[in-house]
């Protein structure tokens, strides 16, 4: 395949994810092209590790919530909720089927038990996350196209 053929956007585009997601290789193929982008991580001495690890957490951005969702008080720990939904996967978060479609939830909703509630992409595979009980959303602790880990707290329903 010619190299004009490549698109470095594409390229540049899948560096980002690596740094987004702390992956360290990622490859996608579309025909007969295929591209695959990795970094070689070397484990380094203690101390530089140590040194390394706080400089990467702090420079990694906190993706603000959703606008509809309240700001939730720090004196509340939603991990604590009894209606709290939690991640069953790694991934990322999708509170609409599509860009630019209404949400499938917002605050102040009603949901049925099994009512979708989000969902979330995992290895190219669009997973629905039911609700667990129905009952009223009260908050929504991710934002569109958030990367969350399992466990990590979505909403709660009261």
């Amino acid at each position: 395949m010619p190299k004009s053929a490549i698109d470095p956007g594409l390229i540049r585009e899948l560096a980002q994810l690596l740094n987004d997601t702390d992956l360290t290789e990622v490859e996608v193929q579309h025909g007969e092209l295929r591209i695959r982008v990795a970094r070689n991580i070397q484990l380094a001495p203690f101390s530089a590790a140590m040194a390394a690890a706080p400089a990467y957490t702090v420079a990694a951005p906190v993706p603000a919530p959703v606008p509809a969702a309240p700001v939730v008080p720090a004196a509340v720990d939603p991990a604590n909720h009894p209606g709290l939904v939690k991640s069953p996967m790694v991934g990322t978060a999708y509170r609409a089927p599509e860009p630019g479609a209404k949400a499938f939830v917002d605050v102040g909703m009603q949901v049925k038990e099994g009512q979708t509630l989000l969902i979330i992409e995992a290895m190219k595979t669009m997973n629905a996350i039911p609700a667990p009980r129905a009952g009223t959303v009260t908050q929504i602790l991710v934002g569109d196209a958030q990367p969350v880990e399992y466990g990590e707290p979505l909403m709660i329903i009261e």
